[in-house]
């Protein structure tokens, strides 16, 4: 079976009678970052981040969240990243990664302390506060002539949907996709964190140097600061989501020259910022 999946023996009530049955559930664990950095006379080592995720692509996690925090401005900044499966740790071995950064990453230590603990379902709770976060937002992105049909728009979410295998057996895991502009599924991941799934995608863009400015950003669920954060992070253009936004994510989205559209379905969809960039009839 599957890594990410667990089998549990349930009772299932139908119609008022019971039955033993099996279901699939998406497996939860911590996972710790730990970071060795500064120079070679003088490394040092911290635990930044434990976070409640699905194991798998815990290493592409570990790349997309040093890159989104702004710990890193460019993969090559990462000099290893490994899984510590010698450390002995209780349960999955595997449930600790340490990336070893260049002598040149230059980052504050007390930029760290604000992450600890993060839980699958909330990433910005083990931060000191919405302004830490607010200060590792990019520039706004450039103006380009980069722009997307709606009826491209609208087949998106069926094709993330179908490549939702793990979904496919919990019905419980969240997933960001990352699309061209012809509107073809390039990849996508899967993480019982939204925030998770997220930096697993940006983290593998990094690794294969995709470049964003002229990608779509499909997020399963709804769209939260932090994720459209994470986006802005990546110069993600065009950020659409399944679900509705949260009111300060509009506010950074515009902020940041985000194109965001919410409640994205087959047919229709509304536009919170960025309208420029998508293309309809009326225009």
């Amino acid at each position: 079976m599957h890594s990410s999946l667990k089998q549990v023996a349930i009772y299932k009530i139908e119609n008022g009678s019971s039955s033993e049955n099996i279901d699939h559930l998406a497996v939860e664990e911590p996972l710790e970052l730990r970071l060795g950095f500064g120079p070679a006379n003088d490394r040092q080592q911290k635990s930044i981040s434990i976070t409640m995720r699905t194991p798998g692509m815990d290493l592409e996690w570990a790349t997309g969240f040093l890159f989104t925090e702004g710990i890193i401005q460019h993969i090559s900044q990462i000099i290893s990243i490994k899984h510590c499966s010698s450390l002995g740790t209780e349960g999955n071995p595997q449930n600790v990664v340490r990336a070893e950064l260049s002598e040149d990453c230059d980052f504050e230590i007390e930029h760290l302390e604000r992450h600890f603990y993060t839980s699958s379902s909330c990433g910005i709770c083990g931060k000191a506060s919405i302004e830490a976060v607010q200060s590792v937002c990019p520039n706004k992105i450039e103006e380009t002539d980069f722009k997307i049909s709606h009826r491209i728009l609208y087949q998106l979410p069926e094709k993330l949907r179908a490549a939702q295998k793990i979904f496919e057996y919990t019905g419980g895991i969240h997933a960001a996709g990352l699309f061209n502009e012809s509107g073809q599924l390039m990849f996508m991941c899967e993480d019982i964190g939204r925030h998770n799934a997220l930096d697993k995608l940006i983290g593998k863009a990094l690794k294969d140097e995709i470049d964003f400015s002229k990608s779509i950003l499909l997020l399963s669920g709804r769209s939260s600061f932090e994720l459209i954060q994470k986006a802005s992070m990546a110069a993600c253009p065009i950020v659409a989501a399944v679900g509705a936004p949260s009111s300060l994510a509009v506010q950074l989205a515009k902020e940041a020259g985000i194109s965001l559209v919410g409640f994205l379905k087959s047919n229709h969809f509304n536009v919170y910022s960025g309208k420029e960039r998508i293309v309809t009839r009326s225009m």
